[in-house]
């Protein structure tokens, strides 16, 4: 059975060396969807909480929304960095409060204080995907990730090989002594 939860995330950016509408500078609106795939935890008659998906995705999900997505060898990246550098706004501002958790993968790089994502490949909504996937695969058995912009769309399913050993009374995951996180049970 599957647990599912969306996100909007609201974005920037651009296709470099595409030839069509989307080598500029543009925005959009994304949906994301994920489902998390594993045995009906008994304790509480559910897979996996949504909303304990959300908080967990979304510390790493934050980075994306209303922030600029650009590939690593897009010309714009040092003129932005650039221009935020003069503004002194590089290395945040105090009114930046949806900053998420800092990440480094070989897909991308978040850079939470001047809300920028840097990513290897273009950020289509099949790289959306790879990279969503990569960051949150060991934290959620993730089964499916839907990730629609404008008109485009994509999906990608995933072969759920392991399962999560979940709270009984809340079914979040445990932590790595067994201890559930939100409620404090302890497995025996």
């Amino acid at each position: 059975m599957k647990s599912i939860t969306k996100f909007d995330l609201q974005y920037a950016h651009r296709f470099y060396g595409f030839q069509g509408e989307a080598q500029y500078l543009h925005g959009h609106t994304g949906i994301l969807t994920i489902e998390v795939e594993d045995t009906i935890n008994e304790g509480v008659n559910m897979v996996y909480p949504c909303n304990e998906i959300q908080k967990v995705a979304w510390d790493v999900l934050k980075n994306f929304d209303h922030a600029l997505v650009l590939r690593s060898d897009d010309p714009l990246l040092p003129a932005v960095l650039s221009v935020y550098e003069k503004q002194g706004i590089k290395n945040g501002h105090p009114q930046n409060k949806m900053k998420g958790e800092a990440f480094k993968t070989e897909l991308a790089t978040a850079y939470p204080d001047c809300r920028l994502v840097v990513t290897k490949e273009t950020m289509t909504v099949e790289g959306m995907i790879k990279i969503v996937y990569d960051l949150l695969k060991d934290k959620l058995n993730i089964s499916k990730i839907t990730f629609s912009s404008g008109v485009n769309c994509a999906s990608a399913e995933f072969k759920t090989t392991r399962s999560i050993d979940r709270c009984p009374l809340c079914g979040i995951s445990l932590d790595e002594n067994g201890v559930c996180p939100k409620c404090g049970y302890r497995k025996k």
